[in-house]
């Protein structure tokens, strides 16, 4: 693999490889290498590469010292999108490794309702004590159809 025109400095507190070029809108470093035109790859991708081999299909590299621009290959780590994004301090990780509701009720395959296209959890004892604090509706009556 090319060499890319910046490198690293080496912080002795953390171990990381914090790389020098200005990071990407995402906050990652971004490596430049040659060619015309010229070629960019993520930086930590490029350092695995590198130091490592492969990246194998299906994975990425995920920073286990969640620093952005590091480029330690002792700090990357090659996983499932899925385990990269729990790994995560997004909400949706944050929430998915919650293991009980607000009220302390587990999330388990009989108490959990998944609701809508974004698999959201909630907690079906919540619900049910939702449902009879809240006063109940009249029907409509049903519709017809008119000639």
């Amino acid at each position: 693999m090319t060499e890319p025109t910046h490198t690293w400095t080496v912080d002795p507190d953390t171990g990381c490889w914090n790389w020098t070029l200005a990071p990407n809108d995402g906050g990652y470093g971004l490596a430049r290498l040659g060619g015309k035109p010229e070629r960019r790859i993520m930086a930590h991708r490029w350092s695995w590469e590198h130091h490592v081999g492969p990246i194998p299909d299906g994975l990425q590299i995920d920073h286990l010292c969640r620093n952005k621009i590091c480029v330690n290959p002792a700090h990357l780590e090659p996983v499932t999108p899925r385990e990269n994004n729990l790994r995560s301090t997004s909400m949706a990780a944050i929430h998915a490794r919650k293991t009980h509701c607000i009220r302390g009720h587990e999330f388990t395959d009989e108490n959990t309702y998944r609701r809508g296209d974004n698999n959201a959890r909630q907690c079906r004892a919540c619900r049910r004590l939702y449902d009879a604090k809240r006063p109940s509706r009249p029907r409509r009556p049903a519709r017809t159809l008119r000639d």
